[in-house]
């Protein structure tokens, strides 16, 4: 989230597309009803579904799942045809006025440089022309028929209110309704919060899906004031601590990235890691990534990480590949290509792509260790189940190793929720029989492992014997001797010009711009600097006051980067540091120093004039209309098809899907049909269940024992399915059998000029817990990829569904 929870209140207008987050969120939701209660503001639906988030809706509007982007640039199209784009910000906070390079070009739809044997593109073509000072060239008419918001114009002048309804098969009336709703926003004094969640991230153009409407926000001028930003719903309690430290394959903690395979040197790393702004005075914070990363090397490797051996950077993994993400991960098993697997708290059986080709996979390790607090349907994948998951145990020669783990409410700790704050949470209960912590297990696991490399030797065994190791106790180190590591300390007494010591060796630091590339300071993860200082835990403050009672509670636990609950907040202001809405400002310039409720995104007396643009977060130093070689598939978004549609690509027949897609050729042969598969699923959460978990909870699978899916009136009648009748859903990849709930709620679509059918799959059933056996959404969904996360497509696939007699067994 750019913003808070608390922020949806200031909001003029909530849209919630790709989400539902009154019965996903239903605690978050809350500040929703607050904006519509005290704020007057409008709630906009735009799902598949009409769900529980609909039904408190002012608007709302069906969408056939995967066209979202073709809906978002239909919206840019209108902003920029009625002229409802806030000038001002956009000419002086984004790239709309920077030239692009003379032979760009997006034609049949592909972008220029399109490798048609490799599925990628060469990006080269994607860049700006730049002056001799090595500035992109600017044209702030916006005349330049090569500036960026010149081509964004060509780029979504196909996307007319009529395509957009052939495409989304949204109506038009109901569109433009929207349309209009959204421009309103325009006004400076008027503010647009997005909210999603994993129905816009779990698709082949999830990534474009979001960076989509972040350029209508933009347009708007809806980033980084009050009430606006693009606010992603996290389905876990920790899913963004997990990518905040780097459990990614291709990060380290702080989002800096592994070396890839040709980065042989130091200095090669750091050549494409400290960017230049592209305008003169912009400000880019990854100019400090030399910093980030020394007191990175200093906190895994101490002493040993030194100017010498350029701070241990050959102990570092170096990337072959992009990411070797989870799809990657189980075509490697499938080909014999991996050996062992150590499973950490999460459940693939369940949570892949592709449930057959998960157990397939699994079946052919030499051993599995899955760590859990629970019995998971991964650590007995090799059980027989029945028809829908057959096994045969006798063959499968996996050793599997389950470690039982304790449980959040059963250690100390920290979690980061959606709006990065870093709250603290203690100890509640005693972990049951033989679990332990995470913490411990690793620790043994890392003693084990030296002490045989000690032994032993080994090809490299450098980075094993030089990983610092410094806790009270070793075998299982305290939550907050871990988390004093991530915020970083000084190595020795730190001194300023005149001499004065400003830090004292071991002192923990305040914030991230204490840190330094000379190896005196250390930090395990540059953006929770200022986490755990010597003031005491502040991810454990509980102080709820909030100034003008505008959503910041400052005190409350902590935020990353620097305590700063609005990213890019000096975009709440003019240029003048004046703000837009002076009813909501956030900060704002008082002639000697920046003041309001939030953290600046500049130093506090960082003048406006020595300040062009706020997005300081952004590599280039600029909001990014155009992203010139940040996204895989293309600087602009495009609408492409889902792997599996029901219906060819209006726009671009020869291109349907995205090109640049995650897919291996084996999973391609998986790939359904429309006339064998003729109807579109889509895959949710119920508020009664969380995730796999819950199943094993008594009165959650009381609320929602079996596995069922959602069948609209329409579709439920022509096929003679009776309400609560048993059905078999098939994909190209397998089929269960479940409960059909009629319902409603999910109505037929006009997709060029064809009748439409989605069907809802609930997530939640698996064949371990209380809950009666079921067999899990993802035995239907493909096993394709995000073109830049990686994240599977579980929103938009094909399925056909009949009548049964009765469940297999």
């Amino acid at each position: 989230m750019t913003n808070t929870w608390q922020d949806i209140k200031n909001a003029n207008l909530v849209i919630v597309m790709g989400g539902n987050a009154a019965e996903a969120h239903p605690c978050g939701f809350k500040w929703v009803v607050e904006a519509k209660i005290e704020n007057g503001a409008k709630l906009v639906v735009v799902d598949p579904r009409f769900t529980r988030t609909a039904s408190v809706a002012d608007y709302y509007a069906p969408i056939r799942p995967g066209t979202d982007i073709a809906f978002l640039l239909g919206v840019i199209r209108y902003l920029l045809e009625k002229d409802k784009i806030q000038h001002e910000y956009v000419r002086a906070y984004s790239n709309a006025g920077l030239i692009v390079k003379d032979g760009f070009g997006f034609e049949d739809g592909l972008f220029s440089g399109y490798d048609h044997e490799k599925g990628d593109y060469d990006k080269s073509s994607w860049d700006y022309e730049l002056d001799e000072q090595g500035f992109a060239k600017v044209d702030d008419t916006w005349q330049h028929p090569r500036c960026v918001m010149s081509l964004l114009r060509a780029h979504v002048a196909r996307y007319t209110p009529e395509m957009v309804s052939r495409i989304c098969g949204t109506p038009q009336d109901k569109y433009l309704n929207i349309c209009e709703m959204i421009a309103d926003t325009s006004a400076p004094d008027k503010a647009m919060t997005s909210l999603f969640a994993l129905g816009w991230t779990q698709h082949s153009v999830g990534s474009q899906n979001i960076r989509a409407m972040a350029m209508v926000q933009l347009l708007l001028g809806n980033i980084g004031v009050a009430g606006g930003g693009m606010n992603a719903l996290r389905g876990h309690s920790n899913i963004q601590g997990l990518t905040d430290v780097g459990l990614l394959s291709n990060l380290m903690p702080g989002y800096m990235t592994l070396p890839a395979d040709h980065e042989v040197t130091f200095d090669d790393y750091m050549k494409t890691r400290q960017f230049k702004p592209l305008r003169p005075g912009q400000t880019s914070y990854w100019q400090n990534y030399r910093k980030f990363f020394v007191s990175f090397q200093k906190s895994m490797f101490g002493d040993a990480a030194k100017a010498e051996n350029n701070w241990a950077y050959d102990w570092l993994p170096k990337l072959d590949i992009p990411l070797y993400d989870i799809i990657k991960a189980f075509e490697m098993m499938n080909q014999g290509e991996m050996n062992g697997y150590i499973c950490q708290g999460f459940n693939p059986q369940q949570a892949f792509p592709d449930r057959g080709k998960i157990r397939r996979g699994l079946s052919k390790l030499k051993f599995l260790v899955t760590m859990d607090p629970l019995d998971t349907e991964t650590s007995r994948f090799w059980e027989n189940f029945g028809p829908q998951n057959p096994a045969d145990s006798a063959t499968i020669q996996t050793e599997v190793l389950q470690l039982p783990t304790t449980c959040f409410a059963e250690e100390d700790g920290s979690l980061v929720n959606s709006a990065r704050w870093l709250q603290w949470h203690w100890k509640a209960a005693e972990p049951p029989g033989q679990a332990k912590s995470d913490i411990w297990i690793m620790s043994q696991l890392f003693h084990r492992i030296r002490e045989l490399y000690r032994k032993e030797g080994g090809a490299f065994p450098d980075p094993i014997l030089n990983l610092t190791w410094n806790y009270t106790d070793p075998t299982e180190p305290a939550s907050a001797e871990l988390a004093k590591d991530m915020n970083g300390r000084a190595r020795v007494d730190i001194k300023d010009a005149s001499g004065a010591v400003v830090l004292k060796a071991g002192q923990l630091l305040d914030t991230f711009a204490q840190l330094r590339d000379d190896g005196t300071t250390d930090s395990g993860c540059w953006i929770f600097t200022g986490c755990y200082t010597e003031k005491g835990n502040q991810m454990a403050r509980r102080d709820a006051s909030d100034p003008r009672e505008q959503g910041i509670a400052p005190n409350w636990a902590w935020a990353w980067p620097a305590n700063r609950r609005i990213l890019y907040n000096r975009a709440s202001a003019d240029l003048a540091g004046n703000p837009w809405n002076p009813q909501k400002p956030v900060i704002q310039w008082d002639s000697t120093k920046w003041v309001g409720i939030d953290v600046p995104d500049y130093g506090p007396t960082v003048k406006p004039s020595e300040s062009v643009g706020p997005f300081i977060m952004n590599a280039e130093g600029t909001a990014r209309l155009f992203a010139r070689d940040q996204m895989v598939e293309g600087p602009f978004p495009e609408h492409y098809e889902p792997l599996e549609s029901p219906v060819s690509n209006i726009l671009h027949p020869k291109v349907s899907a995205n090109p640049a897609a995650r897919v291996f050729a084996d999973d391609r042969k998986a790939f359904g049909s429309p006339s064998e598969f003729p109807y579109v699923a889509t895959t949710y959460r119920l508020t009664e269940h969380f995730h796999f978990w819950t199943k094993h909870a008594l009165i959650n699978a009381i609320l929602q024992p079996e596995e069922f899916i959602e069948i609209g009136e329409v579709l439920a009648q022509e096929k003679g399915i009776a309400q609560g009748s048993w059905v078999r859903v098939a994909s190209k990849r397998g089929h269960v059998v479940c409960k059909a709930y009629v319902t409603k709620r999910i109505k037929p679509l006009s997709v060029d000029g064809k009748s439409t059918h989605v069907i809802g799959v609930p997530l939640h059933w698996g064949f371990t817990g209380q809950a009666r056996k079921g067999y899990g959404a993802n035995t239907l969904t493909p096993s394709v990829g995000d073109a830049n996360s990686q994240t599977p497509e579980f929103k938009a696939f094909l399925v056909n569904v009949e009548s049964v007699n009765g469940p297999e067994v």
